[in-house]
């Protein structure tokens, strides 16, 4: 049988070790590996190629928020042979409707040298061919009654839709073999009421064992047969049920349009059950009746019988990887689980010794376990509750709100040991808090190797001086801002003496300052009042000496948000130099979306004195800002973040201005085209530059809107193009806004009537851009047309060996497969349905008969993902937000 300790796994474990930044931060390159597809459907050659499995293991990375939890399933996956890994039920409604979705994932699981599993129903496709065949379906307790004539039509319809899977499959270069019969075996379940409607009873693995060891995905149906040889009807959950009883996987995975099981009563998603502490809780609720309560019922026997590290997970088909390479997971996910005891007095606890010492383990230090007992003695005096397994791995204790304040709960104390880490108590922890405390804020050092994990528990976080707090259950936007301005002001002093860290880390920093002889103790006596704790582990530090850290910014599609300069009040204060154009309108409707961004200046000469228009936030006035009025706010220190959006040529005195005044850390981002060539500043195209470049930067230039979109339907297809003097050609269209406000023939509406004008048909600026950004040359004819936004691009990409369609397309899927502002599809994208959104649209990929030429088309909006939309993902990275903070996705 193969092992999972593959070239893809080791490829991983070295990426693990010299990944310096939170792997989040590792994007695809733009030079993606073609798979060989005409090769896997007749070679037993292995499937993955390093190529291949490389790109596979990135889409994975791209999932994945830690090295811990890298770490855990490296340990997991390279511990079991392939048919262990996962079980994968596909219903019917995912095969018709999300096929391709379900493709994606599998081909990326195969080339690492993955073999889930799949088995697949088609009731949905039943329901409709019964209907055509004139056929009255019949239930009973909510089974199907299948006589003759319907299984005749059930056995031709599964036969089809494994067909259409395995050949799907196929067509995205991943090879499948249909099992059909021989492996589910059944009885009846009663002959007389159900007809021919059988119970699996037995599970005969070798063909499935022989098509992995042979390379391929096993794709199987859910009809049974009985010893007669009987073709017999069978539930698809419950035959994906035997089959995991039979090849004891890591992981049971049933897809579902909904996405996992709601909360009937609250409409909510229901994230995790652990069965051991809530099954009878949740066989009592009134909604949970007939197929919801059978599932879950199932589900719990099929536990009940496997490994406890086994799990079940109902998930929508896009989530499969994040389900299955991650501890957040997606959808509902289902385990036996770790039962957590509670405490709300140190009289509850059994063994006060064990819970002392779990509260000093990994923070020794000069009087740690004195600190620990007068913090045990702090809480006899007030109300508690603590969490806790019979083992203390993990040991959680929250502080409820006090009378008078508002109703946020603290933690005050969390510490796990490794082992919880990698298993799920620290889910559990967290499951449990979130039950029973609606509102709940906490901190955690801003280096902390768990910092992802904390981000997807909470709603919303900010950053200061190297420390993160998290909150959740927080809906008023008054009670986030005072919740932030207390931090920003007190950081951890705002929840008073009451943590366990804060006194620790104060009596490790005593130690450190009487072993280093840093300062007379008298001398350090305020300095000795500085609260630099920890949710986990405590950094010995001096006060003196913690970071003003830019804040945290990864590639993570949610990470924690921070600000660029921890002395500031909170949020970032922006100025906008340069307003009165379309692209400066575009940018202050997203700045009012934005939460955590203050628009403080709005310069433009021509509107001086007026009222700036849809920005709700408060009132601001045009002014006109001189450099040297930009100087001396900078020298104050009074901005943030700069925003140039003037003509090309123009904002250079005011860069100047910044740069003279020592504000080395304010952000400047400059939409014209002045600085897009100068080495020294930032090229702010995320989708192409990698993130981390961009959140370490100060200066910024934002790309142009012609090129943003011809670099994105280039990039995928650059180490496939022809060498010189064949270059790509860029046809493109642009809407008369990107002509600007300025009256001129490329926006007299009049003069574009039953018109197209091109312009600028050589050099244009954006055609150097274009190529300089690529490394290659390219060809740009501009043209504007009648209707107000949004650009077409038409790309002509000459091909230095023959290529397919679909092989083109899957380039430009594998590249752009997580990237929340790109879309990739088969059909060409039209221009009028790209305006007012703030994405790119990338599809076509069509190919000469010859081979040797591919057309892409792309679109975009030139005022939004073509200036404003981008200049607002690059500002979120750099101040240290979320990427898409503020942006309607």
């Amino acid at each position: 049988m193969q092992s999972l300790a593959r070239p893809a796994y080791r490829q991983l474990a070295r990426y693990v070790r010299h990944t310096e930044r939170s792997l989040a931060s590792f994007t695809v390159p733009a030079t993606s590996i073609l798979p060989r597809r005409r090769h896997y459907a007749t070679s037993r050659r292995p499937l993955y190629d390093d190529g291949s499995a490389r790109s596979a293991v990135i889409n994975v990375l791209n999932n994945i928020a830690s090295k811990r939890e890298v770490q855990q399933y490296l340990a997991q996956f390279t511990s079991v042979s392939s048919q262990q890994f996962a079980v994968i039920k596909v219903g019917g409604a995912i095969m018709t409707d999300y096929l391709d979705e379900l493709c994606a994932s599998l081909r990326n699981l195969n080339q690492m040298g993955l073999f889930p599993v799949v088995i697949h129903g088609a009731g949905p496709q039943l329901n409709k061919m019964l209907e055509k065949a004139g056929v009255e379906p019949e239930y009973k307790e909510g089974i199907r009654i299948t006589d003759g004539k319907t299984l005749g039509i059930a056995r031709k319809l599964f036969l089809e839709e494994n067909l259409k899977l395995v050949e799907a499959l196929e067509a995205w270069g991943v090879r499948a073999r249909p099992i059909t019969s021989g492996v589910l075996m059944a009885q009846y379940k009663d002959k007389d009421v159900y007809k021919f409607v059988g119970e699996v009873n037995d599970v005969q693995t070798a063909s499935v064992k022989a098509a992995i060891a042979e390379g391929y995905i096993p794709v199987l149906t859910c009809m049974a047969e009985s010893v007669d040889g009987q073709v017999l009807n069978v539930n698809a959950d419950k035959a994906a049920a035997e089959l995991a009883r039979a090849l004891v996987p890591l992981k049971i995975v049933y897809l579902s349009e909904k996405g996992g099981i709601h909360d009937k009563e609250t409409g909510k998603l229901i994230e995790a059950i652990n069965l051991d502490e809530e099954y009878e809780g949740y066989m009592k609720k009134p909604w949970v009746i007939h197929g919801t309560r059978s599932k879950i019922r199932d589900i719990k026997t099929l536990l009940d019988d496997l490994p406890r590290s086994s799990s079940v997970a109902i998930i929508h088909p896009e989530s499969l990887e994040r389900e299955l390479f991650t501890h957040s997971g997606a959808g509902t996910l289902i385990r036996r689980g770790t039962k957590l005891q509670q405490a709300t007095s140190i009289a509850d606890f059994d063994d006060l010794a064990k819970l002392k010492q779990t509260l000093v383990r990994d923070r020794e230090g000069l009087d740690s376990k004195s600190v620990v007992d007068r913090y045990l003695e702090s809480l006899k005096d007030r109300e508690f509750r603590a969490y806790y397994d019979e083992n203390f791995e993990a040991l959680a204790i929250v502080l409820p709100p006090t009378e008078g304040k508002p109703p946020l709960a603290h933690l005050a104390t969390l510490t796990m040991t490794r082992s919880a880490w990698l298993s799920n108590i620290a889910d559990n922890v967290f499951q449990s808090l979130k039950r029973d405390f609606p509102k709940l804020a906490w901190t955690v050092k801003q280096d902390d190797e768990n910092l992802t994990w904390f981000s997807e528990k909470a709603d919303g976080s900010i950053a200061r001086q190297g420390e993160v707090l998290f909150w959740y259950g927080i809906d008023s936007p008054e009670e986030v801002r005072e919740l932030m301005s207390d931090f920003v002001q007190h950081g951890r002093q705002m929840f008073g003496d009451t943590n366990l860290e804060s006194q620790l880390h104060r009596a490790a920093a005593a130690a450190q300052r009487i072993r280093s002889g840093a300062a007379k103790l008298q001398g350090m006596r305020q300095q000795a009042t500085a609260y630099h704790t920890s949710a986990l582990r405590p950094q010995l530090r001096e006060p003196k000496q913690v970071e003003q850290r830019r804040g945290y910014a990864t590639t993570n599609p949610n990470p924690p948000l921070g600000i660029k300069n921890s002395e500031k009040n909170y949020p970032a204060k922006v100025a906008l130099i340069g307003a009165r154009g379309y692209t400066g309108k575009a940018l202050v409707e997203l700045l009012d979306r934005h939460p955590n961004m203050d628009l403080c200046h709005v310069s433009s000469r021509e509107l001086v004195g007026k009222k700036l228009e849809n920005y709700k936030k408060k009132e601001i006035i045009y002014e006109s800002l001189s450099p040297d009025d930009v100087r001396r706010m900078a020298e104050k220190k009074e901005i943030d973040c700069w925003v140039m959006a003037l003509p090309n040529g123009v904002c250079k005195p005011f860069v100047d201005a910044i740069n003279e005044s020592g504000h080395k850390e304010a952000v400047i981002v400059d939409l014209s085209a002045d600085y897009r060539f100068d080495s020294s500043w930032t090229y702010g195209l995320p989708e192409l530059v990698q993130r981390n470049k961009i959140a370490s930067a100060t200066r910024i230039s934002n790309p142009g809107c012609y090129a943003t979109a011809a670099q994105l339907g280039i990039a995928p297809l650059l180490d496939y193009l022809a060498p010189q003097p064949a270059q790509p050609t860029v046809f493109g269209v642009s809407g008369y806004s990107g002509a600007g406000t300025k009256p001129s023939p490329k926006n007299d509406v009049n003069n574009l009537a039953d018109n197209l004008i091109p312009y600028s048909l050589t050099d244009h600026i954006h055609e150097r851009e274009i190529s300089s950004q690529l490394g290659t040359e390219v060809a740009f004819i501009p043209h504007v047309a009648m209707w107000f936004a949004g650009i077409h691009h038409t790309i002509s990409l000459p091909l230095a060996k023959s290529m397919a369609s679909r092989d083109v397309r899957q380039l430009y899927q594998d590249r752009y497969d997580k990237e929340k502002l790109v879309k990739v599809s088969g059909e060409s994208p039209l221009v009028k349905n790209i305006s007012g959104k703030h994405g790119v649209e990338i599809g076509g990929f069509a190919v000469h008969s010859s081979g040797k030429r591919a057309v892409v088309n792309v679109t975009i909006d030139n005022l939004l993902k073509g200036a404003a939309t981008q200049c607002l993902q690059n500002m979120n990275l750099a101040l240290g937000y979320g990427e898409y903070e503020g942006i309607p996705l």
